[in-house]
């Protein structure tokens, strides 16, 4: 058990606990660009969120412009098509959904990844994986709930299901599948040339969903340059854009499309801290229950095949 142990803490940093990063820097994003946007239109916020990020990486577009194969060059755009729906779905179904209800069915792409990691990259999640799917998946329920009942959010369904629920299912569904394919094409090609493609598609497709919505008049271009504004774009486009994707792309090979889609749904969990501390917005009892559940599914998912494989409960690489 010991050895198990270490091999469970050495692959945390390399693995899951970049991923972790990753996600905490998602996170406090919540926060940040529930304000922003009430300066700026939101596709004008991704195109220029993106744009930042896509200048500061020129210089490495000059210098790795060899490694810009056919094929690398097609699979980057699949990654960014991916990237720019699940954020474009999300942003527009929150005006027209509430962000209980947006948290919690962004956050069902952690059952739908195994699905995918089936079908798509033929690999069957390990016991494990599943136990800590099931514990995350009810977390994520317990924190989008009230504290009058558990299930108050499929009331809430049941009664009003709008077209941003909608949206925010095909969200779901877009950044499960981004999870599946970074996992697949970072082991084909050149991680740099991934980033690049996707930073650069999905400021090219804000941008023309930007004059499509303003013409069809669906969203009025509007900005305002606040300081909030500019801290704002400043936090998105380094931190929660650029070194979110350059982790991300670079290091979720290490581990499976399942256990990283458990780790990422700790998002909303580290939303409800920054808003605890930067909003002043309460947290339920049910919410606590919840985070707790998803910290729990975390563990399971690492630790049960690694103490528990050589004793048969678990026989499946993940």
């Amino acid at each position: 058990m010991n050895n198990s142990f270490a091999k469970f803490s050495g692959n945390w940093f390399f693995g899951e606990g970049i991923m972790l990063i990753v996600t905490l820097l998602w996170g406090a994003t919540f926060v940040i660009v529930k304000e922003s946007i009430n300066d700026i239109s939101t596709m004008l916020f991704i195109a220029i969120r993106f744009s930042i990020a896509i200048i500061i990486l020129f210089p490495i577009l000059f210098k790795v412009r060899k490694e810009f194969t056919k094929e690398a060059f097609t699979a980057g755009l699949i990654i960014g098509f991916l990237l720019f729906g699940g954020f474009a779905a999300q942003t527009v179904g929150l005006k027209y959904t509430t962000a209980t209800k947006s948290g919690f069915l962004t956050g069902s792409a952690v059952v739908m990844v195994p699905f995918l990691q089936i079908i798509i990259a033929k690999r069957k999640p390990t016991l494990g994986a599943i136990i800590g799917v099931i514990f995350v998946f009810t977390g994520i329920l317990l924190l989008s709930s009230d504290t009058n009942s558990i299930f108050s959010i499929f009331v809430e369904f049941k009664e009003n299901f709008t077209i941003g629920d909608f949206l925010t299912l095909i969200c779901a569904l877009f950044f499960a599948l981004y999870i599946i394919y970074i996992d697949k094409f970072t082991k084909l090609h050149h991680f740099w040339v991934l980033v690049i493609m996707q930073m650069g598609v999905t400021a090219l497709l804000a941008f023309v969903f930007l004059f499509v919505g303003s013409y069809s008049g669906i969203e009025n271009v509007r900005i305002e340059f606040t300081n909030y504004l500019l801290f704002g774009l400043f936090y998105t486009s380094i931190f929660a854009t650029l070194v979110t994707t350059v982790l991300q792309t670079k290091y979720q090979k290490l581990i499976s499309p399942t256990k990283a889609g458990i780790i990422f749904s700790l998002e909303p969990v580290f939303a409800a801290v920054f808003a605890f501390f930067l909003l002043n917005e309460k947290i339920t009892n049910l919410g606590y229950v919840g985070a707790a559940l998803i910290f729990a599914g975390l563990i399971i998912s690492e630790l049960f095949d690694t103490l528990f494989i050589k004793n048969g409960y678990a026989n499946s690489k993940s």
